[in-house]
């Protein structure tokens, strides 16, 4: 079983999911936003057993709520969250959370480049919000090796969040 101190490298590697989904839509110096290929577009599951152990449509609703109001009072992350349409904010994030789980929903776009360029993403930010997604997992009940399991799922998609080095 590994262990939480052992996961830190992995939890390093996974998305500023709440980033990804402010909305957040300004180009970037190189190219226009809609320009932007999609780069990393996650694999779905197999089957909907990650989903059902979040707790399917309410649990996942429950973590997007808990995710959203810690996000809110971090003093490193606040600021990027302060000005954001909340309700559509956690919509999305439910419903990236429902499809890399294996749910029944389904994105429109993974663009996760286009949203990402015109906020300054680094990677002690992208760390933070990590850190912060963990302890909304612990708040709501989510167990480690599920936590672990979507962890995994959104890691990918660091590479097109973190913007500046």
């Amino acid at each position: 079983m590994t262990s939480r101190a052992s996961t830190s490298t992995l939890r390093c590697l996974v998305l500023c999911v709440g980033v990804a989904l402010c909305g957040a839509a300004a180009a970037d110096n190189r190219q226009r936003p809609e320009q932007l290929p999609d780069r990393y577009v996650p694999k779905i599951p197999a089957d909907d057993s990650l989903y059902r152990d979040l707790g399917g449509h309410d649990g996942i609703a429950t973590l997007v709520a808990e995710f959203h109001r810690r996000l809110l009072q971090d003093t490193r992350l606040a600021a990027f969250f302060r000005d954001i349409d909340e309700v559509r904010f956690q919509q999305r994030l439910a419903v990236q959370f429902c499809e890399v789980s294996g749910g029944p929903c389904r994105q429109e776009t993974h663009n996760m480049r286009r949203v990402h360029s015109g906020v300054d993403i680094n990677l002690a930010s992208f760390n933070a919000t990590v850190e912060v997604l963990q302890q909304s997992m612990d708040t709501a009940g989510v167990p480690f090796r599920v936590q672990n399991r979507l962890l995994a799922q959104l890691a990918p998609m660091h590479r097109d969040i973190v913007n500046v080095r």
